[in-house]
C-alpha cells in the first residue's frame, strides 16, 4: 500500500468536513508543503491523486520540478522569494504566494515567460505585524493588487498569511478572521480574486471555518519533521 495512503485520506476527510461544517458549497483546495522532501516522496503522493505541492526554495525546488516534469503536477512558491531568484521563480512555477512588494511583482512579470500563461499571484499579508515575518501589511494591499493587476503576464487570484505562531491553534481564528474581512474587500475591487490560502497542518479546519479556500500542509500528509520545518 502507498506509505501516504492513510494520510491522505484522513487529510481530505478533515477538508470535505470543515467545509461542511462552514457551510460551504465547495471543499477548499489542498497544496502538499514538500519542502524537504525528495522527488520520489513528492511522486508517491502524487500517485494517490494529490497535484499541487508547495515548495519554499527555489533552488530546493527547480530539481524536483525538473525530475517530475510530465507528470502534470502544479507547483507553488510558498517561502519568501528575492527580487535576484525572480526569473528563475518565474520559469518554473504555476504560483507564487508570497508576494509582497511591487518590485518583486514587477520582475516576476518581466521574467515570465512567453510560452507561459501569465503566472498566478496572492499578495503575502503579514495579519499580525510580526517583525520576523515577511508580507506586506493590510493597508498595503490595495496598492500592491494593482500593481500586480497592471501586469498581463502575472494574474492576482488572492491572499495568503500566516498567523503568528500560538500553542493553542484556536487563538489564531482572529487572525484568519481578519484575512477573510481583508480577501472580501478585495474581491469587492478585483472581481477574478478567488483564492485565499491559509491554514497548515494543525490548524486548517480553522482556517476554513473562516473562509480559506486553499489550505497549505506539509507533515500531516508525510510526517513530522524537525520543529522549525513543520508546516
Amino acid at each position: 500500500m502507498n506509505p501516504y495512503h492513510r494520510a491522505f485520506v484522513d487529510v481530505l476527510h478533515t477538508l470535505d468536513n470543515a467545509a461542511r461544517m462552514a457551510g460551504r458549497p465547495d471543499v477548499p483546495r489542498l497544496i502538499a508543503v514538500s519542502k524537504t522532501r525528495t522527488a520520489g516522496e513528492v511522486a508517491t503522493l502524487a500517485e494517490l491523486g494529490q497535484k499541487a505541492f508547495g515548495e519554499n526554495y527555489v533552488q530546493e525546488a527547480a530539481g524536483k520540478i525538473a525530475a517530475l516534469a510530465g507528470r502534470g503536477l502544479e507547483w507553488h512558491l510558498i517561502g519568501h522569494l528575492q527580487s535576484n531568484k525572480a526569473r528563475e521563480a518565474a520559469r518554473d512555477f504555476d504560483w507564487v504566494q508570497s508576494v509582497d512588494r511591487p518590485g518583486l511583482a514587477s520582475a516576476l512579470a518581466r521574467h515570465r515567460p512567453d510560452g507561459l500563461p501569465p503566472l498566478n499571484v496572492l499578495l503575502q499579508v503579514n495579519i499580525d505585524d510580526e517583525a520576523s515575518k515577511h508580507g506586506c501589511g493590510p493597508g498595503d494591499i490595495p496598492a500592491l493588487a494593482e500593481a500586480v493587476a497592471a501586469e498581463p503576464r502575472l494574474a492576482l487570484r488572492g491572499l495568503m498569511a500566516i498567523p503568528a505562531p500560538q500553542t493553542d491553534p484556536e487563538r489564531r481564528r482572529p487572525a484568519f478572521a481578519r484575512m477573510r474581512g481583508l480577501f472580501e474587500r478585495l474581491c469587492a475591487s478585483h472581481p477574478r480574486v478567488d483564492t485565499l490560502s491559509m491554514g497548515m497542518s494543525d490548524d486548517f479546519a480553522i482556517a476554513i471555518a473562516e473562509g480559506a479556500t486553499m489550505v497549505r500542509v506539509g507533515s500531516a500528509l508525510f510526517g513530522p519533521r524537525p520543529a522549525k520545518e513543520n508546516a
